[in-house]
């Protein structure tokens, strides 16, 4: 009887500290949220297409630099293997594709909803970020503090999304970001040399003015 006693305190303990870390997961995501105005790094993207004809594809990589200032300012600069800038001021969102001399302006806050910069940059606490998404805390693993979150809104392109936490020093810091799109393309941004509410990285970095002789479409 004594054993039966102490293996379910055992089993109790362990189911309750396991709830406390996941409850500490969403926690630390809203001290991501709120805590960390902003942030740069290097970054590195690892995108994993479906099998073709049963065959796994090989991955695409793609790194770079990017930034964000909340609220909704952000800067993916890729550079390799093919240069291409993404960057919301606030009211656009820029892509401009080097190679093809082409920008594209959309409005900003269409075009983000229930994607992965909403996650990253737009929100400023867990409530606003719960609009848009379903959130679930996970184990932790690799160190990381994890949350899963589905979009609420079935076509906004985005299956899941799954980012990986660490608390430093300074405040919060995103080291991964997994994303699974509606067509089951997987992929993974690691986040590297990482600054947390950096000094200097003010609204004038998250301008853009399309270069001379650049075709600009606006859709």
């Amino acid at each position: 009887m004594k054993r039966r006693v102490v293996l379910g305190l055992t089993v109790l303990a362990s189911t309750l500290a396991c709830t406390a870390a996941l409850a500490d997961s969403l926690d630390i995501l809203g001290q991501f949220l709120q805590g960390t105005r902003s942030a740069r790094a290097d970054f590195t993207q690892t995108v994993q297409l479906p099998p073709r004809d049963g065959q796994a594809q090989r991955p695409k990589v793609s790194s770079g630099q990017f930034s964000f200032l909340r609220p909704a300012r952000f800067r993916f600069e890729y550079q390799r293997p093919y240069p291409q800038l993404l960057v919301g001021d606030g009211t656009t969102l820029w892509v401009y594709d080097v190679d093809l001399a082409q920008v594209t302006a959309r409005a900003q806050d269409k075009a983000l909803a229930s994607t992965p910069v909403a996650l990253i940059a737009a929100a400023t606490d867990l409530s606003a970020l719960q609009r848009d998404f379903q959130l679930q805390a996970q184990a932790e693993q690799d160190g990381l503090h994890w949350v899963q979150a589905t979009p609420r809104v079935r076509d906004s392109g985005v299956q899941s999304l799954r980012v990986g936490l660490r608390t430093a020093e300074r405040g919060v810091a995103m080291e991964r970001l997994e994303i699974v799109d509606a067509m089951g393309q997987r992929s993974l941004l690691q986040f590297t040399r990482i600054e947390i509410n950096p000094g200097g990285l003010g609204a004038a970095a998250f301008q853009f003015t399309p270069p001379p002789k650049v075709e600009v479409i606006r859709p």
